[in-house]
C-alpha cells in the first residue's frame, strides 16, 4: 500500500474535478483538477532538476496557490518539503541549507542572486525561482519538461517534511515530520472539527509555518474543500470575504485587529460557522469580546513543530476562554512533575508531555537532542507548562524557559499576565525573569497601556497587591508600545529578557 500522504489527497482532488480548490483576491483560481494537473508538470519539472525520493527541497518564496502546488509536487515524488520563512536572512538560510542538504533550493525571483551565492556555500547544487504570478524559472521549466504522472511508493514513517523551529534557545533544530505524521493530524481534525467539501476557508496564515501549511490546506485537501488565500493579514481583506466564508483560522492578534472594527458583527459573520485560534495564547477577554460582538465563540487549540495539533476544544460543548481543550483523539497527553518526571495530580502545574501518530520522528542529525526530548515510550516532553483542570480542559501556563525561579518560588508568568490584563487602561503584559543579586532572578512585568490612559508603575502594583502572592509580584513595571513578536504572533520573551537583563543591576 502507498503511504504517500499526496496519495490520500490525490484521490480526493480527482472526484473534486472543476470545484474551486484555492482562489485570490485578484481573481486567479486553481480547480482541483487544474491543480492535479500542475502539481504533474511541476513534478517533472523537480525530477529535471534531480529530485529524487528522500531528497530535500528548500523552499523561501512568498505566498502563492503555487508555493502549495510545489509542496504536493514534492509530495508526489517522494522528496521531503523544507519551507523557510520569509523573513530570514543570507546568514540563516546559509545554516539551513548546510544542515538540511537539499537537492533544490527554491527562491524568489529577485532573491537569485544571492541566493545562488548562499546555495554554493553551502553545497547546494540547484536553485530555481517562484514568483507569486505563477512565473519563475521553475514554472517555465514545468512548462517545458514532461509532466510525471506517477506517484512515488512512499512508507509511513518516511520522511514527508523538515521544519525548523524558531531557534529562541540555541540553533534551529530540523523536526521531521512523517507522511504518517502529517496524514492523521489531517483526519483528525477534519472529524474534530467537522469540515467538508462545503466549507470556504479563508485563509491569511503564512505557509512556511505548520498552521497555515499542514493545518490548514491539509485539512482543506483531505475533505477537498476550497481555500480563500490573502498573502497576508488584512482587516479590509478579511471583513470583505467574511460573507462568503464558512471558517477562518487565525493568531490571536487577527482577532484583536478585528475587534478594532465596528463592521465585525453577527450579520458580516452569519455565514461562518468556524472561527479557529491558535500558534499563541488567546486572552480571555479577546475570547468573551469576540463572542459578544459576533455570536461565535473562538475555538482554541494548541499544538507545536514537532507534532502538529494536539489538543482542541470541543467543536460541540463548551470553548473555554483560556483554555486548550482536550486531546485530540488519538493523542494522549500526561503533566509530569520538573524534577522527578512523575505525573503530578490533577490541577497541579508541569510539564506537558504527548504521545500520538502526529509526534515527529525525531530532530534531523540531532540523535542526542531526540533522546533527550522524545522518551522511549513514545512520550514527547514539549517544553510547554500546563495543568489539567477539575473538568479535564488542559490549560498551557507558559514555556518552561519562560519560568521564573524568584527567591526559590517558582513563578508562572502567564497567572501574573493574567492578573495585571485586568487593570483598566492595559492593552497585554509579559512577565519575565531577569537576574537579580538577592533573589536569583526577579519578577518583572513588561506593559502595553492604552494610549490614552493614565497608569504608571505604582498603580499596577497597587493593583496586584492582594490579588497575588508576595513572591509573584513584579519588582518592576515597565512601559512599552508594543511586545515583539514572531510571524505566528508569539511574544518573544528572549527578545524581552535581553532588553531589561540589567533592571537590577
Amino acid at each position: 500500500m502507498n503511504h504517500n500522504l499526496f496519495a490520500i489527497f490525490e484521490r480526493r482532488m480527482r472526484t473534486r474535478g472543476d470545484a474551486d480548490f484555492i482562489g485570490t483576491r485578484d481573481s486567479r483560481r486553481y480547480a482541483y483538477q487544474e491543480a492535479l494537473d500542475a502539481t504533474e508538470r511541476l513534478a517533472g519539472a523537480l525530477t529535471k532538476l534531480g529530485v529524487t525520493p528522500g531528497d530535500r527541497v528548500a523552499v523561501q518564496v512568498d505566498k502563492s496557490p503555487e508555493t502549495i502546488l510545489l509542496y504536493l509536487a514534492t509530495l508526489r515524488i517522494g522528496g521531503v518539503y523544507l519551507p523557510l520563512n520569509t523573513g530570514y536572512t543570507s546568514d540563516e538560510v546559509h545554516y539551513f541549507l548546510s544542515d538540511a542538504e537539499p537537492a533544490l533550493f527554491v527562491c524568489r525571483p529577485a532573491d537569485r542572486p544571492d541566493a545562488e551565492r548562499v546555495a554554493t556555500a553551502a553545497g547546494c547544487p540547484q536553485v530555481a525561482t517562484l514568483g507569486t504570478n505563477a512565473d519563475g524559472s521553475l514554472m517555465d521549466i514545468a512548462e517545458q519538461t514532461a509532466p510525471r504522472t506517477d506517484i512515488v511508493m512512499r512508507e509511513e514513517n518516511d520522511l514527508a517534511a523538515i521544519l525548523y523551529t524558531s531557534g529562541t534557545t540555541g540553533r534551529s533544530k530540523g523536526a521531521m515530520l512523517t507522511h504518517r505524521n502529517l496524514s492523521s493530524n489531517a483526519e483528525a481534525l477534519v472529524k474534530y472539527w467537522r469540515f467538508s467539501a462545503d466549507d470556504r476557508l479563508i485563509h491569511a496564515l503564512p505557509i512556511f509555518h505548520t498552521h497555515g501549511l499542514f493545518v490548514a490546506c491539509n485539512v482543506s485537501l483531505m475533505v477537498g474543500s476550497s481555500m480563500r488565500f490573502l498573502p497576508r493579514f488584512d482587516a479590509e481583506a478579511i471583513l470583505d470575504e467574511l460573507p462568503q466564508g464558512t471558517v477562518m483560522m487565525g493568531v490571536p492578534t487577527f482577532y484583536t485587529r478585528l475587534l478594532q472594527d465596528e463592521r465585525l458583527t453577527p450579520e458580516l459573520t452569519a455565514n461562518m460557522r468556524l472561527f479557529i485560534s491558535g500558534s499563541a495564547p488567546l486572552t480571555a477577554e479577546t475570547h468573551r469580546e469576540f463572542e459578544q460582538r459576533t455570536g461565535h465563540a473562538i475555538l482554541e487549540r494548541y499544538g507545536m513543530t514537532e507534532t502538529n495539533m494536539n489538543t482542541s476544544n470541543p467543536y460541540d460543548g463548551e470553548r473555554r476562554a483560556g483554555t486548550v481543550g482536550f486531546p485530540l483523539p488519538g493523542v494522549e497527553i500526561r503533566i509530569t512533575d520538573r524534577e522527578t518526571g512523575d505525573e503530578v495530580p490533577k490541577g497541579d502545574i508541569g510539564m506537558l508531555q504527548v504521545r500520538g501518530p502526529n509526534v515527529f520522528i525525531g530532530y534531523w542529525r540531532m540523535p542526542e537532542k531526540t533522546r533527550e526530548e522524545l522518551l522511549d515510550d513514545g512520550f514527547f516532553i514539549t517544553g510547554d507548562l500546563a495543568m489539567v483542570d477539575e473538568r479535564d480542559y488542559v490549560h498551557i501556563v507558559g514555556r518552561d524557559k519562560d519560568l521564573v525561579i524568584s527567591g526559590g518560588y517558582n513563578v508562572y508568568p502567564k497567572e501574573v499576565e493574567q492578573v495585571i490584563d485586568e487593570l483598566e487602561g492595559v492593552v497585554e503584559s509579559a512577565v519575565i525573569g531577569v537576574p537579580h543579586p538577592d533573589f536569583g532572578e526577579g519578577v518583572t512585568a513588561v506593559v502595553v497601556p492604552d494610549a490614552d490612559a493614565d497608569i504608571d508603575e505604582d498603580k499596577v502594583l497597587s493593583f496586584l497587591d492582594g490579588r497575588l502572592a508576595r513572591y509573584k509580584q513584579p519588582k518592576r513595571i515597565f512601559f512599552v508600545d508594543s511586545l515583539p513578536r514572531n510571524t505566528m504572533g508569539k511574544v518573544q520573551k528572549n527578545q524581552l529578557r535581553q532588553q531589561f537583563r540589567d533592571s537590577y543591576r
